[in-house]
């Protein structure tokens, strides 16, 4: 009988638990390292790709604004474009706002992507994007799960149709789904289920992965077949912003942290002489109510709305985060971003910060 259980145990049909632990970013610490550089200001953070599948050479400092209504915005890649940074503009503008913008700021196009869900109306509406705006170079394909087949499907379809843009697709967290996705025509792959400060997937589906962890492991699958990721979300702050590029990102999204700007979505609220901006997940009630309708009645909302306090124009948090990046280098030894990752030792730890005095700062 026990030799029938062990058996029974050992099927494949089974359960199974991981042996090695998996890593987020509060869970180490960068060792710091004999360095050559005197200054912050030797840094490097100019990076420059070749993508596999598009051709396309890409040339700027790799932190890219997520495709939220609440961060990815004109505005935004405006005020992002002139620190040479990046933004996937939300899906939820029009044609003839995209045609305006490009008429306006042509200068700014080979620093955004246009962004497309995976239905039939997504793809009928990528397309008239990209013929309005043929400068256009970017196409950042997004959804929640990226392990579907139809995923796989209509990424395959949109390299058919655009064999010269560049492509992002995502989300996903496993080495073998981000192969696929760059065999399928993708160049780009964003890694990341379940970090970002508004999304609520992990606790209404237990499904997720931590973000280290993660990055490293797509990473490594990425870059084997010429191949680049995105690590999207899970960053707090500008020093989670290092260890994603430590871990191998090519590329960091943020959210959160450009959340709350003069050039992010939403209006500014006033509550008790305090001013705050909405920011909210995209497959949250607000956000589904807003472009949708509501919530489907065979569906659960997987993002939260919060308060965030009003910060002003961006370009301070965006000199914060490029200061802080150029000072982990310093740190390690690393003259260049793209000597990070080979400069990286991740130390485990069980606390970072010391926070007798709070840890807001």
């Amino acid at each position: 009988r026990r030799g029938c259980l062990s058996r029974l145990r050992r099927t494949s049909d089974m359960p199974r638990i991981e042996s090695d632990v998996k890593l987020d970013f509060k869970d180490v610490l960068l060792r710091p390292k004999r360095s050559t550089l005197k200054s912050r200001s030797e840094v490097d953070l100019m990076r420059s790709f070749t993508f596999r599948n598009s051709k396309h050479s890409y040339t700027g400092i790799p932190i890219i604004a997520a495709n939220m209504d609440t961060v990815g915005t004109f505005e935004m890649a405006l005020a992002l474009h002139k620190f040479s940074l990046f933004t996937t503009v939300h899906k939820h503008y029009s044609v003839d706002e995209w045609k305006e913008f490009g008429a306006q700021h042509p200068q700014c196009l080979e620093s955004v992507a246009v962004s497309t869900g995976t239905s039939e109306a997504d793809f009928e509406r990528l397309c008239a994007v990209l013929a309005a705006v043929t400068q256009l170079q970017y196409i950042c394909v997004d959804v929640a799960n990226g392990y579907s087949e139809h995923f796989v499907h209509f990424v395959k379809d949109v390299r058919q149709k655009f064999p010269s843009h560049t492509i992002m697709a995502g989300n996903v967290v496993t080495g073998e789904m981000v192969e696929e996705l760059i065999l399928a025509g993708a160049d780009i792959i964003k890694v990341g289920i379940g970090p970002g400060s508004v999304c609520t997937t992990r606790k209404k589906t237990g499904v997720g992965y931590p973000q280290l962890s993660a990055v490293i492991e797509c990473a490594d699958a990425a870059h084997g077949l010429g191949g680049h990721i995105i690590s999207d979300g899970g960053c707090t702050c500008p020093g989670d912003v290092s260890k994603a590029f430590g871990a191998g990102a090519d590329f960091v999204m943020l959210g959160g942290m450009l959340a709350g700007h003069s050039e992010s979505g939403g209006e500014v609220i006033e509550k008790n002489g305090k001013k705050y901006k909405l920011f909210y997940g995209m497959s949250s009630d607000i956000a589904m109510k807003k472009h949708s309708g509501g919530v489907a009645e065979y569906r659960a909302s997987e993002g939260k709305t919060v308060e965030v306090a009003y910060k002003g124009p961006v370009e301070e948090t965006i000199r914060d985060v490029l200061g802080g990046v150029r000072s982990t280098c310093t740190y390690v030894g690393a003259a260049k971003l793209k000597e990070l990752s080979r400069r990286t030792t991740f130390i485990r730890v069980t606390q970072q910060l010391n926070t007798v005095f709070g840890n807001d700062s």
